[in-house]
């Protein structure tokens, strides 16, 4: 079965759509592997912090079954869909990577190209699979990390306990 990884995020109720997302992927696809929770001021607009994680897990389900049940899982949490990319949301989930696969699958891109660009998606990415290698560069998640400009860096883990959930 191929690992999959998922990135989360919100910035509307954060902390109970991102538990709420947590128990309905544990229902969905079992044991999790769950990062630390970051939180970092919006990007691409003005608006609240976001808390952001990645989670990953094992699956035999396709990338469009997975898909199907990220997006419902995020319309159940009350996610407006709009044209614009960058808005405040009650929850985001996407398929950053399906195993080692590498291109369009399902109408889905992997390995998701926000991976290498922004600090929220790279960093709780490379707490749950350091080791493990970025299906187009070959390289590791933590050499990525490494690479990053922290520069631009405004994450900060918080105390957010994710055994009770």
């Amino acid at each position: 079965m191929p690992r999959v990884y998922l990135s989360l995020g919100s910035n509307i109720e954060r902390e109970k759509n991102i538990r709420s997302a947590l128990c309905g992927l544990e229902k969905q696809f079992g044991t999790l592997i769950v990062s630390p929770v970051y939180e970092c001021p919006a990007v691409g607009f003005s608006g609240d912090n976001f808390y952001n994680l990645a989670v990953g897990f094992d699956s035999d389900l396709t990338v469009g079954e997975i898909a199907a049940i990220l997006r419902k899982l995020e319309d159940d949490n009350g996610r407006i869909r709009g044209a614009d990319k960058f808005a405040p949301r009650t929850l985001d989930i996407d398929l950053l990577t399906y195993g080692d696969i590498v291109g369009v699958v399902d109408s889905i891109e992997l390995p998701r190209d926000e991976i290498l660009k922004y600090a929220f998606v790279l960093k709780p990415l490379a707490d749950v699979a350091a080791k493990e290698k970025h299906p187009l560069t070959g390289n590791t998640y933590n050499d990525h990390w490494q690479l990053m400009s922290h520069a631009q860096n405004d994450l900060s883990q918080i105390d957010f306990v994710t055994e009770s959930i």
